[in-house]
């Protein structure tokens, strides 16, 4: 038995009847690698059951303490049935990708049951018109609660489930599992209490470390919370979403967006990606005629180095969207990520999130379900940023499930109330593949969202390939002005800057 952090206690609690924070795992394969040409689903089962010794959390089930008083456990589930978490659904004909995507995208949206484990995994036959992959490929999707994993180290389960060759052995039999007792509820109240008691002590630390933090995040909390002008343009991916996902993804190789730095010198990949997901947006907003005058904000990862560890902190940026020229706003990025005030946020959120560990249970719960109702009674959202986008480096060599290679690799991200939009970079062998999630109500056309984004990179590769590379235009070029969307409300806004986000 073991305890949720409050980062991961705080997925549970903000989940809601139309919001909830699954993490989608994608991969296609291509059986014609493994032997006789033919994965069936019984060898992914048995496959799959063989490594559960090593994924502890798939056998474990979330315990709740009363009144959520102190962070839920996650407990082994005495019940556990592999054949329940496994399913085998197969695609209607021709199978192609759009209709694997609407797939995708429905279960991705649907909740997990809390009374088991929270993961899925469904494997999905039939993808015989499937972009470059031969006809009777298939898919895995491996749906999990947030809570569960991080999604930073998501290629670990990715690895667990894999091997590097073809020529694998088969399945070893599953090793023996003994399910522990679960407290009963006086022992989680007794720990709670035990917990309360030395919070002071726990607290002590790092609050004094962050304490100059914490004034400055407050009053900047409660500036924004209490109707302050937001300090980035709505668009129509900031208000509530539905509990409809939609799903679309692009792959490019990666040697491609390697090149592309040479625009910008000293750029790197990530910098690159954000100007290629910054210009599909632009280019996405401007065909709704919804594009504002002012750069979009995006919720970014950065990697800092933790006393054991690298950990991951996400600030905000400024995408670039009101600038016209492309190699200019590749300049741009690749600036501002250098700074070192996006540096200096990112420390900022990390001591946060340290000072946030030891916070009570019942006070992030009750925070939670506040913010929400409250946004929802006052029909305004207060969005930590436009949108986000998360790089996840991939593994490098080819993986093989069963002898079938892994042709593509990708994820379904979570969106919530205020930030229907959220983008998945995943490098994979010598691929890039960058997906993104939505609300269907706020992005009933994903294919033209995926086709801009296909032709910013288009843009930079054709501007890359030239003789002779031009230079970026000193003088931004904004977008003329436009007649805001009826969803969209003009009010005074502050300069954008740079913030640090939990």
């Amino acid at each position: 038995m073991r305890q949720l952090s409050e980062n991961d206690a705080a997925y549970i609690y903000s989940d809601s009847a139309h919001a909830n924070s699954n993490v989608t795992l994608l991969h296609i394969y291509d059986q014609s690698t493994a032997k006789g040409g033919m994965v069936r689903f019984k060898q992914i089962l048995t496959h799959v059951e063989s490594r559960l010794g090593r994924l502890p959390v798939f056998r474990q089930k979330l315990l709740r303490v009363p009144l959520d008083l102190d962070y839920p456990y996650w407990v082994e589930d005495e019940s556990f049935d592999i054949e329940y978490h496994v399913r085998h659904i197969a695609l209607p004909k021709p199978g192609d990708w759009r209709q694997f995507c609407i797939q995708a995208a429905r279960i991705h949206a649907r909740p997990l049951d809390q009374q088991r484990p929270l993961w899925e995994m469904y494997v999905i036959e039939g993808l015989d018109s499937f972009l470059d992959l031969p006809v009777g490929s298939f898919a895995v999707l491996l749906k999990i609660h947030h809570s569960a994993i991080d999604v930073s180290k998501r290629n670990e389960i990715t690895a667990l489930l894999h091997d590097v060759s073809p020529d694998s052995p088969p399945p070893a039999p599953p090793e023996p599992w003994f399910p522990e007792d679960a407290p009963g509820n006086f022992g989680l109240l007794w720990r709670a209490g035990f917990h309360a008691a030395t919070l002071p002590l726990r607290l002590a630390q790092p609050l004094a470390k962050s304490w100059t933090t914490l004034k400055a995040a407050t009053s900047t909390f409660l500036g924004e919370f209490l109707g302050r002008p937001q300090e980035f343009p709505l668009t129509r991916f900031n208000s509530e979403v539905s509990p409809h996902r939609v799903f679309e993804t692009r792959r490019f190789p990666l040697a491609e967006f390697k090149a592309l730095r040479g625009l910008a010198p000293g750029a790197t990949v990530n910098d690159v990606v954000l100007a290629v997901c910054a210009g599909g947006l632009r280019r996405y907003l401007d065909l709704q005629g919804e594009l504002p005058d002012e750069s979009l904000v995006a919720a970014v990862p950065i990697a800092l180095r933790g006393e054991d560890d690298a950990v991951f902190s996400w600030v905000r940026m400024e995408l670039g969207t009101d600038i016209a020229d492309p190699v200019a706003r590749l300049v741009a990025l690749r600036d501002l990520a250098a700074s070192s005030e996006v540096m200096a946020e990112a420390v900022t959120a990390r001591e946060l999130a340290e000072l946030a560990q030891q916070a009570p249970s019942a006070a992030i719960a009750a925070t939670s379900k506040m913010l929400r109702s409250t946004s929802a009674l006052l029909g305004q959202w207060t969005p930590l940023a436009n949108c986000a986008i998360a790089n996840v480096p991939g593994p490098r060599v080819p993986l093989y499930l069963q002898g079938a290679r892994l042709s593509y690799l990708s994820a379904i991200m979570p969106v919530a109330d205020g930030m229907g939009l959220v983008f998945s970079v995943t490098s994979y062998s010598d691929m890039l593949i960058v997906s993104f999630t939505a609300c269907y109500e706020q992005l009933p056309d994903p294919e033209l969202l995926a086709q801009c984004l296909r032709d910013s990179f288009q843009e930079y590769l054709a501007l890359a390939q030239s003789p002779a590379k031009r230079k970026p235009k000193l003088a931004v070029v904004a977008s003329p002005k436009r007649k805001p969307a009826e969803a969209q409300t003009k009010a005074p806004r502050r300069k954008p800057a740079v913030r640090a986000v939990k």
